[in-house]
């Protein structure tokens, strides 16, 4: 009996003693996989002024030296109908009558040379300006330039605000511009949005050559906006406002400027030639897409396909071949034709330029003079006039008048002195050139053969009707 009850009183406590182990390990396991949950925490951030778009400094700097540009064109024909003559408002034929329009122009220096475009003076008998303190001037044409759609003005003025250019090929996808102008003349109207692509031209029916490489932006630009200024938020000019792209006539989200790298170089040519100088690269060229880099074997779809290379032009002086790929020019990677084409602009002939091409799968750099369609610096003629236009200066073939008056056989007689580096030189109107470079001239061709071969500067030699004997020097 006595074993019997302690056997059971053993086996109690055995149950007891497992079972008080099994919740303590179950307890101890629990307390592995156990999670707390606490309060979250909630942090306040402050971002400071710099990190929000702020365009008050550029558009309140920039506003002050976009001007409003109004265009005479005198004796216009204009047609009217019928029901015109009828109801009193003329006769049912063509009337001369003079026709006005508008459009925005950018003032880059305080003694008052402006900017705009060149459709917007484009036949103009009068041009005008206004500022944005509304004094209004007389603006004489100083250049203009249909290739790249620029032209130049200049009011005599002193001390007027100005903008100073920035760098274009600096501009980044998505950086904040605003566009200042005069649309449907309303003054001084500033819009903003952001850089959409650059390097972008714009389908044409005309046959036309077009130097096209423009900034795109989805800034609101409207008629009257043309000639306007495209601001950075620092309030530098990094483009001028030239053309939408739009199915009715009126902003859709897209607007283009010409960067201010092609217009820089425009009117510094303008100011010191009269002229453009165009320089030349010499090569046809293809972009490249899937087909083509399978077609011609190429590794890597960027840079441009160089389909020919014009005989004897820069390109091929310098080693550029056929089937080579354009890469880089003075280390800015090309992609496109516009592309090349802005960079190219930036430079006039004679100078210097490096690029990079891939051969066989091989990157080489190359070191390429450009030229221009003549050789080197250019000489445009007035077919109406039959002047020559030379560095800023109208000149012609000296008159048997002029010549006996000056007491010379023969010789080039500077008709008019504009802006430019005659001007700068001292040259003034009435002057006949006799010898440059100590090589005589007798007429423009001769002048043009001799300023072809110099590289660095021009001794130009001559006299006034007077009898007096100039020697004036200049570089090129």
């Amino acid at each position: 009996m006595k074993k019997n009850l302690l056997i059971l009183f053993l086996s109690v406590l055995v149950s007891g003693l497992t079972a008080y182990a099994v919740v303590e390990i179950t307890d101890a396991n629990s307390k592995k996989y156990s999670f707390s949950v606490s309060n979250p925490t909630i942090q306040k951030v402050s971002l400071s002024d710099q990190l929000y778009p702020d365009f008050t400094f550029a558009a309140e700097t920039a506003v002050k030296a976009v001007v409003h540009v109004k265009v005479v064109k005198k004796g216009v024909e204009q047609s009217y109908s019928l029901f015109d003559f009828f109801f009193g408002y003329g006769s049912p034929e063509s009337v001369p009558r003079d026709q006005e329009s508008t459009g925005s122009g950018v003032i880059i220096t305080s003694d008052g040379y402006i900017v705009t475009n060149n459709h917007v003076i484009e036949g103009a008998d009068e041009i005008s300006v206004t500022l944005e303190d509304n004094k209004s001037y007389k603006a004489k044409l100083i250049g203009a330039d249909a290739v790249t759609d620029i032209a130049l003005l200049k009011i005599d003025e002193q001390n007027l605000p100005f903008l100073t250019f920035g760098d274009s090929d600096a501009l980044r996808l998505g950086e904040w511009v605003i566009a200042i102008g005069n649309p449907y003349n309303l003054r001084s109207t500033i819009t903003a949005g952001i850089v959409s692509a650059k390097a972008r031209s714009i389908p044409s029916m005309s046959n036309e050559f077009k130097i096209e490489s423009f900034i795109q932006t989805d800034a609101a630009v409207n008629q009257g906006n043309s000639g306007g200024a495209l601001v950075n938020t620092r309030g530098e000019l990094v483009g001028i406002n030239t053309a939408i792209a739009s199915r009715t006539g009126a902003f859709t989200g897209y607007s283009f400027a010409v960067p201010s790298s092609i217009t820089k170089k425009i009117i510094e040519d303008l100011i010191d030639f009269g002229t453009v100088q165009r320089a030349l690269l010499g090569i046809s060229m293809q972009e490249i897409d899937s087909d083509l880099a399978k077609e011609k074997n190429l590794k890597e779809i960027k840079g441009v396909y160089i389909a020919e290379v014009s005989k004897d032009g820069a390109a091929y002086k310098a080693g550029v071949k056929e089937s080579d790929v354009l890469i880089s020019i003075n280390d800015i990677e090309v992609n496109s034709g516009p592309a090349v084409q802005e960079q190219i602009s930036k430079y006039r002939p004679k100078e210097r330029i490096r690029i990079g091409i891939l051969r066989d799968g091989k990157q080489k750099e190359l070191s390429v003079v450009l030229e221009s369609k003549g050789g080197n610096i250019a000489i445009s003629k007035d077919e109406d006039s039959g002047l020559s236009q030379l560095f800023g200066a109208s000149v012609k073939k000296a008159s048997e008048q002029s010549l006996k008056k000056a007491g010379v056989r023969s010789g080039v007689e500077v008709v008019s002195v504009k802006d430019g580096k005659f001007k700068s030189a001292g040259i003034k109107a009435g002057f006949i050139i006799t010898h440059i470079n100590q090589i005589p001239v007798g007429d423009v061709q001769e002048i043009e053969s001799v300023v072809q071969r110099s590289r660095r500067s021009l001794l130009i030699e001559g006299l006034y009707e007077d009898g007096r004997v100039v020697y004036y020097g200049m570089g090129i």
